[in-house]
C-alpha cells in the first residue's frame, strides 16, 4: 500500500492524525507528516483518515 497525500490540498487540519496516528503525525513547523508506505496491517485506518480528510487530500495506491 502507498499513501499520497496532495500537499497542496492538505491544511493540516489534522483529522487524519486522529484517525492513523500510527502512518500519520505533525512535524516540529505543524505541518503534516506521514509514512507513504506504512505496513497492511493498518489499510483499515488509512482509509478511515482518508475518508475523514476535510479537503480529501489523501489517496491510496495499492
Amino acid at each position: 500500500m502507498k499513501v499520497v497525500v496532495d500537499m497542496n490540498k492538505c491544511q493540516d487540519h489534522g483529522q487524519c492524525v486522529f484517525a492513523s496516528p500510527d502512518v500519520f503525525s505533525f512535524d516540529d513547523a505543524g505541518r503534516l507528516a506521514y509514512v507513504a508506505e506504512p505496513d497492511d496491517a493498518l489499510r483499515d485506518e488509512v482509509e478511515e483518515a482518508a475518508d475523514v480528510c476535510p479537503l480529501q487530500a489523501i489517496r491510496i495506491e495499492g
